[in-house]
């Protein structure tokens, strides 16, 4: 069976950040991935990433080009001519004053998807700004709803939730609505992917209740945020923790009943007694340890999990199952593993990807297929144009 974005063609402009993690699930899906990096005398422009990093561009193929030369530029086009998809992730503006940006690309391919990814927009007061994922959590209101440190401040949150959902994830939602829309119109579009907007619409539970309520949220306003023993992790005797997300009635039920809390069965949303349904829950879990709690409560509905160690989850039998972390080979080095092509629609029967030599280039071979002869390609490397 054909993956969903076989003959599609992506080009990636980025090294890092959600971008990469675009073009990373998008190659996934099937689609054609050619990362587009700068040569080696421009190279300090971006940052390297270590070779595991975005599953080692497994799949993809690579061009170096000098974009500020003219040679570098019209190369650049003669790809986008054919490309289905062109991502970037410079700051607002580089791309058009480097002659690339979206019209010069739609003037030659009037069907191509073009994605900018930015932290605040290609508009807006804050276009410019510099920022990373700390900073779309913090002002989509998503820290100030976190959980509290030491110190009283926003816990950091334990993954790139904005580069990865509110960014990476936007972006290929986007792109596959915007290819949709092409198939009827024939016509491509520009999409303004930034971050921050994408942090908001995450935390848009959230917000539209404060719009319509009044209500502040913020850490302890509602279940999802701690404000009832329900839904809290909980320290057991080995110091290890679980987490406890028993929010249906019958759930919270089977969990009073199965640690010894029956005392609390109609007390759930009780918010006078919250503290003392915590303080007992707390004395229960501690009694046993993680894996004695988990192995009796995770399969008995009571919405109760280990907290895990990425060690551990990625030995879990359950993952290790559903093919989440599997093989891959570099040549020259050991096989290692890395999780594997996990969303639903991609192949999940590719279980041993090949991780190329991060130096190493198709830059010869892409050239020709739009017709780049080799005397024209030993030019271009000779001008320091390719590479």
């Amino acid at each position: 069976m054909s993956s969903p974005l076989d003959g599609i063609t992506v080009l990636d402009l980025a090294s890092v950040g959600p971008a990469a993690r675009t073009s990373r699930w998008l190659a996934d899906f099937g689609a054609r991935v050619i990362k587009v990096g700068p040569t080696p005398k421009q190279s300090g422009v971006q940052i390297v990433p270590p070779f595991y990093a975005y599953g080692g561009h497994r799949g993809m193929e690579r061009i170096l080009l000098d974009l500020k030369a003219d040679a570098g530029r019209a190369a650049f086009l003669k790809l986008a001519e054919t490309a289905d998809v062109v991502i970037e992730s410079f700051r607002p503006g580089v791309v058009d004053r480097l002659g690339i940006g979206f019209d010069a690309v739609a003037a030659v391919n009037p069907g191509v998807v073009y994605c900018s990814t930015s932290g605040y927009g290609q508009t807006g007061p804050k276009s410019q700004w510099a920022g990373h994922d700390i900073n779309y959590l913090a002002v989509s209101g998503y820290l100030d709803c976190s959980g509290r440190n030491a110190e009283g401040g926003p816990a950091l949150p334990g993954a790139t939730v904005a580069d990865s959902a509110a960014g990476g994830m936007h972006a290929v939602m986007s792109i596959l609505a915007a290819l949709v829309a092409r198939n009827a119109s024939g016509q491509g579009q520009h999409l303004d992917v930034a971050v921050a907007d994408g942090a908001v619409a995450l935390m848009s539970l959230y917000v539209d209740e404060y719009l319509a309520t009044g209500t502040v949220p913020g850490p302890g306003h509602n279940i999802l945020t701690g404000r009832y023993a329900c839904y809290d992790v909980y320290r057991c005797a080995d110091d290890r923790w679980v987490a406890v997300g028993a929010i249906e009635p019958h759930f919270y039920a089977n969990l009073c009943k199965l640690i010894g809390c029956e005392q609390w069965l109609a007390h759930q949303l009780d918010d006078d007694v919250q503290d003392q349904v915590r303080a007992d829950f707390a004395a229960a879990f501690a009694t046993r340890t993680m894996d004695e709690w988990v192995d009796e409560l995770g399969p008995a509905n009571t919405c109760v999990s280990p907290v895990a160690t990425v060690p551990e989850l990625v030995e879990d039998d359950h993952f290790r199952d559903r093919d989440v972390i599997i093989t891959a080979h570099r040549p020259g080095h050991d096989a290692f593993e890395q999780v594997g092509f996990v969303l639903a629609g991609m192949d999940h029967g590719q279980h041993a990807p090949v991780v190329r030599d991060g130096t190493l280039t198709d830059t010869d071979d892409l050239l020709a297929a739009v017709g780049y002869d080799a005397d024209a390609i030993a030019t271009l490397r000779s001008e320091g144009a390719v590479a």
